[in-house]
């Protein structure tokens, strides 16, 4: 069952599909949404950067996020809270505020801002990337946008979901 609401969420059970337009600032990703997996591995967050790289996500890290807004122009990300929980804005300041726990995982299509607002002292994520994608980090402003729109637009497709593998529901909100 879905619903739909003005905000551009879109929920079906524990699957969140958030849209952001471009303010100006950030471009966010108007052709594919971010994409919240609310407890998919709450019960082995542990391994969540193993179940990353294991569906070909790579260049994998662990620790936090920056506390301004941020993006990759250059590459799609996805995020795993390992422990603690946090409040991440996403998409920017008019955008979605998530609140995440140890075994939600953020999918972020390249462009898509985000940024934390708080965390726990124990809050860590693993990050990773399709392929093993190298990533730039870019910041709100009028250069860093105009410079990111044609990236945004040449970053393929992956071929994997980061949790589920070839079958997984990401590959079917992006096509």
């Amino acid at each position: 069952m879905s619903e739909h609401n003005s905000t551009g969420r879109e929920q079906d059970e524990s699957i969140i599909k958030l849209s952001f337009e471009p303010d100006g600032l950030l471009p966010n990703n108007p052709q594919l949404p971010a994409v919240l997996y609310k407890g998919v591995l709450r019960d082995h967050p542990e391994d969540t950067e193993q179940v990353f790289n294991n569906n070909g996500w790579l260049n994998s890290w662990v620790n936090g996020v920056f506390p301004y807004h941020h993006y990759h122009s250059n590459a799609h990300e996805v995020l795993g809270v390992i422990s603690g929980n946090a409040k991440l804005q996403l998409g920017g300041d008019a955008g979605y505020t998530a609140n995440v726990e140890a075994g939600d995982v953020v999918v972020l299509p390249a462009g898509t801002a985000h940024k934390k607002l708080t965390a726990t002292p124990d809050f860590r994520i693993a990050g990773a990337y399709p392929g093993g994608m190298d990533y730039n980090t870019r910041q709100a402003g009028p250069d860093d946008f105009a410079a990111a729109l044609p990236e945004i637009r040449e970053v393929p497709l992956p071929e994997r979901d980061p949790v589920y593998g070839e079958a997984g529901p990401l590959l079917r909100l992006w096509k």
